[in-house]
């Protein structure tokens, strides 16, 4: 059998009057490949912007905290790349006793640790029970921590402040007070966790309660294994909200120093102290604070955005 030759198709217009046909040329169309990587440059440009907005803050940080305030001004100045790299104002951090930066850090550093853990614990525990059981009233539940999530939590502020006074949990006791406010609510959001633990199939539990395993068996040995990136993305997030906190780490250590918050000192400095010779130190300080978190999402970025994209699912 021949191979029959292909007749391409045109567009013709007849004219009657002088009785001839015409062939109307196609008009020369983008092709598609063409057309995405147009597309995709202007992605890529629009992102490159995007980032270097967002990094020039961090970077103009980072310049000055090696600006010295002992050979230069310690305030703003009108360069950015300081005229003498110097390491005056790190010193000063670590080892100058008006400083209080290592007090401040530490107590940062344990109100964060004590709620990642606690924190986890409370949501992946509250995710698995909403994923897996079905009791009367969880919809209830479900909708009622929906409801009360759209509130901000700065109208509870003052009430929280009150009790946490009447139970001596401010100025020298902000530092328990402070970790107990940060997970009191922390099962309410649940939302990515339960979303995650709906994709893991529920014959995988039900094989393990039909060999003898326990509800917390379950868990702990079948599901949490399957759950590391869920796991990993809740533990930053708790770990994230308390290291950065400003406003309610404010008022409930107020008047107690030593019981700051690494974000509460550095401002302290900038806004109490002498700005302009505090500057660069705040500046330091920043830098250094900024260090564990940057290098939390560099370790783990893959398992946050497998947690993310794997809980963003209607369950």
């Amino acid at each position: 059998m021949k191979k029959q030759n292909e007749i391409p198709e045109v567009d013709i217009v007849v004219d009657e009057e002088k009785g001839v046909i015409r062939e109307v040329k196609q008009p020369n169309l983008r092709s598609k490949a063409g057309h995405e990587r147009r597309v995709n440059t202007g992605i890529y440009v629009l992102l490159v912007v995007i980032s270097i907005i967002w990094l020039a803050p961090f970077v103009f940080l980072v310049f000055q905290s090696f600006r010295s305030y002992l050979t230069e001004d310690g305030g703003m100045v009108a360069y950015l790349i300081p005229k003498a790299w110097s390491l005056d104002n790190y010193r000063w951090l670590f080892t100058d006793p008006k400083s209080n930066f290592l007090r401040w850090y530490g107590n940062t550093l344990i109100i964060a640790l004590f709620c990642a853990v606690i924190q986890t614990m409370m949501v992946l525990s509250v995710s698995y029970t909403l994923s897996r059981l079905r009791f009367k009233g969880r919809k209830l539940i479900m909708n009622v921590v929906l409801v009360l999530g759209m509130f901000p939590g700065f109208l509870t502020m003052i009430t929280l402040y009150f009790l946490l006074k009447q139970l001596g949990l401010t100025q020298q006791g902000a530092i328990p007070g402070l970790i107990l406010i940060y997970v009191a609510s922390s099962g309410m959001g649940y939302y990515i966790s339960k979303g995650f633990f709906d994709t893991i199939p529920k014959s995988l539990d039900e094989s393990a309660r039909i060999d003898g395993a326990t509800r917390f068996q379950v868990f702990l040995k079948i599901i949490m294994p399957l759950a590391k990136p869920i796991v990993i993305y809740t533990v930053l997030m708790a770990f994230m909200a308390p290291w950065g906190d400003y406003v309610f780490a404010s008022y409930v250590a107020f008047g107690s120093e030593p019981n700051y918050n690494v974000a509460v000192g550095l401002y302290r400095w900038v806004n109490v102290n002498d700005y302009q010779g505090y500057f660069t130190r705040f500046c330091a300080g920043g830098v250094l604070v900024a260090v564990p978190i940057t290098a939390l999402f560099l370790a783990l970025q893959k398992y946050y955005v497998e947690g993310v994209t794997g809980g963003a699912v209607k369950g």
